[in-house]
């Protein structure tokens, strides 16, 4: 149990000084932005880029983890979207349902949390899983919020989702990350350390923006909703990664636990961001976020300590 909580202890603990930070306000009022325009924009960027720099691109069509990972978003997305357009709830408003039932907080905790579960072996199995939920996932909810705009072409759909993603650091640094793996550029030695420099900043600031940005949430939401979601998220969907990648899949042991560890986190506040943006479920998202983050510090620990 020790060892269990030397991992999972030292990723809440940062989760826990950010939202004292951002209860308080001792780090100013901007201190959230600018942190979160940080880790977005320049230090998750550097981990991503070195990361996919070194990867073999036959790597990223692996079979069992795209298998484990997507089978566990499919397991909360599709039944969070079914019940809520079964409720008449707009498509736009179902789609954002089912992004905070099953859009892993990857950057902020997985990688952090994955790595020191299962050490660097971790790192491109979970590069993989963050590109997933920031580019496929993450169209097709747009597509889906695009779809439900009165008068919406197709055209017009294609164009906006396109600009989300081609805008995207996170998307821009492994895929350009990829392109030098591809061309088999080697790194300078500067540029190496550069970018370790940088990379190394991600997890306590991405840890810590985090718990600021649930701690200055004020939205109200619905409890009976939320909780939905949040079993959906915490519970539904590590076990159907679970069932994939133990049971119908031979994978190595620090990629089947990156897929089932990725998929057991809670909702990333990406979705929040999203939600705030198109106007759409802001509260419920916010809730999700906030609900799943602290349960997700005991059923993440039972889940490490299973693994481990």
């Amino acid at each position: 149990m020790l060892a269990v909580l030397s991992v999972a202890m030292p990723v809440f603990l940062l989760i826990l000084i950010g939202g004292f930070a951002g209860r308080y306000g001792f780090l100013g009022r901007d201190a959230t932005g600018a942190l979160n325009m940080f880790v977005v924009y320049l230090s998750l960027p550097a981990v991503l880029f070195q990361a996919m720099a070194h990867i073999r691109p036959a790597d990223l069509l692996d079979p069992g983890l795209l298998a484990a990972f997507g089978a566990g978003i499919a397991a909360s997305f599709v039944p969070a979207l079914a019940i809520a357009v079964s409720c008449r709830t707009k498509l736009g408003n179902a789609a954002m349902q089912a992004l905070a039932a099953s859009h892993c907080n990857t950057g902020y905790m997985g990688i952090p949390l994955c790595r020191m579960a299962f050490g660097d072996d971790s790192l491109v199995p979970g590069v993989i899983t963050m590109v997933i939920t920031a580019c496929p996932q993450f169209a097709l909810a747009i597509t889906l919020v695009e779809m439900d705009r009165p008068g919406a072409s197709a055209l017009a759909i294609s164009r906006r989702v396109g600009r989300a993603l081609v805008t995207n650091p996170l998307l821009i640094a492994p895929v350009a990350g990829l392109a030098v793996s591809i061309a088999g550029l080697p790194i300078p030695l500067i540029g190496e350390r550069f970018l370790t420099i940088l990379g190394a900043a991600a997890t306590p600031c991405a840890l810590v923006a985090t718990g600021m940005m649930v701690a200055e949430s004020q939205e109200k939401f619905r409890p009976l909703l939320v909780g939905r979601l949040v079993v959906l998220k915490l519970f539904v969907q590590p076990v159907a990664a679970w069932v994939v990648a133990y049971r119908l899949m031979e994978m190595p042991p620090a990629w089947a636990g990156t897929a089932v560890l990725m998929s057991a986190l809670p909702t990333s506040a990406s979705a929040f961001i999203l939600a705030k943006l198109y106007g759409r479920e802001a509260a419920t998202t916010s809730g999700a976020v906030l609900v799943s983050t602290v349960v997700s510090f005991f059923t993440l620990s039972i889940l490490l300590a299973w693994l481990t």
